[in-house]
């Protein structure tokens, strides 16, 4: 099965891993200036470092609790005094609980992909420099969970073992360690027979040791480039589950949760009621340019 088709299937598609050369430190200071010299990454990057910023230090940027409402304050417009964002079904400011929202949903997003990254990279690299009935056993185990839809996935093992963010976690996590798996081992193979390798195994270098110190150094930057991409996609992912009440559960403020308890508001208020969707979108979105930016910034077809 190919790399492209495997993913196709899953529902999550890997990017074209760049061609895995040896990345010295003067590779790794031409990447970070040609970051650092495309001004639309760079703004990407600050737009998505501040809405975590808000969303980490969301008591210092607002005094209002974010559970608490008044019933006479319901489905205030945005401009209202005191609620800039309007407030939600129940009274409660939408300012505070987006902000105190962003807490869960980037939890939500990076958590799974953390531990994925973890748990994957290790049995793909181990699947990619090892090889032989090793690493056909790794990816055939992997192919396995490719015959399911991730979304569907994600809902089932949700599913069985119950609502609540921890689940979510655990369930996104164990959908995201195939791909990790794939891209991981698909670098690792790459990297395994370039001359610097096959030097140190030549020498006598253990496989520890030339996992350590050659291989890590030249797949750790496609491997995270992907990694981020993921974090979009596990971001709206586990608005989704939070969204079907198999994520975040009441009444904790979490985006998916928000924009399932505002859906009956639609008609009466639309723009607040959109305000946790369009910051689902705008966050994924940021995270998706960045890895791109970062992905050009690593193609040495664009170095000069």
């Amino acid at each position: 099965m190919s790399q492209s088709s495997s993913l196709g299937n899953f529902g999550i598609a890997a990017p074209h891993a760049p061609a895995v050369i040896e990345h010295s430190p003067g590779y790794w200071r031409s990447v970070w200036r040609r970051l650092r010299n495309d001004p639309f990454t760079v703004g990407v990057a600050l737009l998505l470092l501040a809405i975590i910023f808000i969303a980490v230090c969301a008591p210092l940027v607002t005094t209002q609790d974010p559970t608490v409402g008044s019933v006479l304050g319901r489905l205030k417009p945005i401009g209202t005094p005191g609620h800039w964002l309007g407030t939600d079904e129940t009274g409660r400011d939408m300012w505070t609980r987006l902000a105190y929202g962003g807490r869960l949903s980037l939890l939500a997003g990076i958590a799974p992909v953390t531990i994925s990254l973890t748990i994957g990279g290790v049995l793909g690299i181990t699947a990619g420099y090892v090889g032989g009935f090793v690493g056909s056993l790794i990816m055939r185990v992997m192919d396995v969970f490719y015959a399911f839809p991730s979304i569907l996935l994600a809902i089932a093992i949700c599913g069985l073992l119950g609502s609540g963010l921890t689940n979510s976690i655990l369930a996104l996590a164990l959908v995201f360690i195939p791909p990790m798996v794939r891209i991981s081992e698909t670098v690792t193979s790459q990297a395994r027979h370039l001359d610097f390798v096959e030097a140190a195994r030549a020498s006598g270098t253990t496989t520890a040791q030339i996992i350590r110190h050659h291989m890590l150094a030249n797949v750790l930057g496609p491997i995270l480039v992907y990694a981020t991409s993921l974090i979009s996609l596990s971001i709206i992912l586990s608005a989704g589950l939070s969204f079907l009440g198999l994520g975040v559960t009441p009444p904790a403020a979490e985006w998916g949760l928000m924009l399932n308890s505002l859906r009956q508001s639609i008609y009466v208020q639309p723009y607040v009621a959109a305000l946790p969707g369009l910051l689902i979108f705008v966050t994924s979105m940021c995270f998706n340019l960045v890895a791109d930016g970062f992905r050009s910034a690593m193609d040495v077809r664009l170095a000069h």
